[in-house]
C-alpha cells in the first residue's frame, strides 16, 4: 500500500536521527488559534500542548517564546503548540464520555498530551531547515469521511494496541495500522499518528488553508530522501504526532452497539478515523531547533536544555470556554 511507504520511520535508522519528546496535556477547550482565530468557542473541542502563550487568536508575529513562562514539553526552549481533535466514547445509550490521553510508551508518566517527534531523512546527508518565526501548518481535513487518497490522507493513521504495548510492532504507518479507527476492542489503548508535510516553498510562513505553502516530496519518502517539489523546495524536519487514546476502560462489549460496530467519535463529530487532523504553531527559542536538527538529536540532546516530565506537568492553562466536558453528556461539545 503507497500510503505506508509515505507514513514510514524506518526502524532501522539510526536513533541519533529522531527528536522524540513529550508534551503533557496543557489545556483541553473548544478553541482552534490556526482555523478559529479569535472564535471562543470554535465549533469543537480540541487538545493543546505547548507553551502556555497559546491564546484565542495567535498573532504570528508574536514571539512566543518571550511571551510564554513555561512549556508542557521536555525541552525548555520549545514554546510551540501542537494540538488535535479530543475523542469521545459513544456509549449505547446514546451519551458520550471524553477519552483521556496516557502516556505514551518508552515515556515518563505524564499528564496525557501528545509526543512529538521532529525527524530529518535517515540519509545522513541531507540537511532540513528548521521552521523560522510565525511558521505555522496543519493536516487532515475535519470534514472527510472517506480515503481521498492523497498527500494528507497517506499520512494518517491508527494502531490497536494489545496489553501493554504489545501487538503489531514496526514504525507508525506501517503493518496493521489502518487509516480508520480501530474497528475491535483495543486492550491497550488505541494511538493516533499524524506526519506533517516535509517541504516548504521557502516564502510564505503560513497560506489561508494552513497548508498550500508545504508539500510532500514528488516520489519515494522523506526519511528516504525523496525529492522536494519544484515550487517547494525547502526541507524542513518532518513532524511526527503521536496521540496514545486511553480508551481501555470503555472495552465493555454491553457498552458498545449492537451492531458491534466501533463507538469512538472524534470531537467533530468522526466515527470513521478518515477526519483526524493536527496543527502546529512554530515557537522554539532562537535556533535551538536548528542546532537540534544539525545535532541530529535523539530523546537526549546535550544541545538543547530539559525539564522533568513533572515540571513539565505543573504547566497548564485554564479552559477558554468554560463548559461541561468530562461528565457524561447527551451531545458532544458544540453540538456537532
Amino acid at each position: 500500500m503507497q500510503w505506508l511507504s509515505l507514513a514510514s520511520l524506518a526502524l532501522v535508522a539510526p536513533a541519533s536521527g529522531m527528536l522524540r519528546f513529550s508534551c503533557s496535556q496543557l489545556v483541553v477547550d473548544r478553541i482552534d488559534p490556526l482555523v478559529n482565530p479569535g472564535v471562543a468557542p470554535s465549533p469543537h473541542l480540541h487538545q493543546l500542548v505547548g507553551g502556555n502563550a497559546l491564546n484565542v487568536s495567535m498573532d504570528p508575529s508574536l514571539d512566543l517564546p518571550a511571551q510564554a513562562s513555561c512549556t508542557t514539553c521536555t525541552f525548555t526552549e520549545d514554546f510551540s503548540n501542537y494540538w488535535t481533535a479530543v475523542m469521545y466514547f459513544r456509549a449505547r445509550n446514546g451519551t458520550y464520555k471524553r477519552v483521556p490521553t496516557f502516556a505514551n510508551q518508552y515515556l515518563e508518566p505524564a499528564n496525557g498530551g501528545i509526543t512529538v517527534y521532529y525527524i530529518p531523512p535517515y540519509d545522513g546527508r541531507t540537511k532540513v531547515t528548521a521552521f523560522k518565526k510565525g511558521f505555522r501548518m496543519l493536516v487532515g481535513d475535519p470534514t472527510r469521511r472517506e480515503d481521498a487518497k492523497d498527500g494528507d490522507s497517506r499520512q494518517l493513521s491508527f494502531r490497536c494496541w494489545d496489553k501493554n504495548f504489545a501487538g503489531e510492532a514496526g514504525a507508525p504507518g506501517t503493518g496493521k495500522d489502518t487509516k480508520t479507527l480501530p474497528s475491535k476492542a483495543c486492550a491497550g489503548g488505541i494511538r493516533a499518528n499524524h506526519f506533517f508535510p516535509t517541504c516548504w516553498d521557502g516564502q510564505n510562513l503560513d497560506s489561508p488553508d494552513h497548508r498550500s505553502h508545504v508539500a510532500y516530496p514528488t516520489s519515494g519518502s522523506f526519511e528516504s530522501g525523496g525529492p522536494c517539489p519544484a515550487s517547494h523546495p525547502v526541507k524542513i524536519p518532518q513532524i511526527l504526532y503521536e496521540v496514545a487514546w486511553d480508551t481501555r476502560q470503555f472495552n465493555d462489549p454491553n457498552e458498545w452497539p449492537e451492531d458491534g460496530s466501533q463507538p469512538f467519535v472524534f470531537s467533530f463529530g468522526d466515527k470513521t478515523g478518515y477526519g483526524t487532523h493536527a496543527d502546529y504553531v512554530f515557537g522554539w527559542q532562537g535556533d535551538a531547533l536548528q542546532r537540534a536538527m544539525d545535532a541530529n538529536c535523539n530523546v537526549n540532546c546535550p544541545t538543547l536544555r530539559s525539564q522533568s516530565t513533572a515540571a513539565a506537568n505543573k504547566c497548564t492553562l485554564q479552559p477558554k470556554v468554560k463548559e461541561n466536558i468530562d461528565q457524561w453528556l447527551t451531545e458532544l461539545p458544540g453540538g456537532v
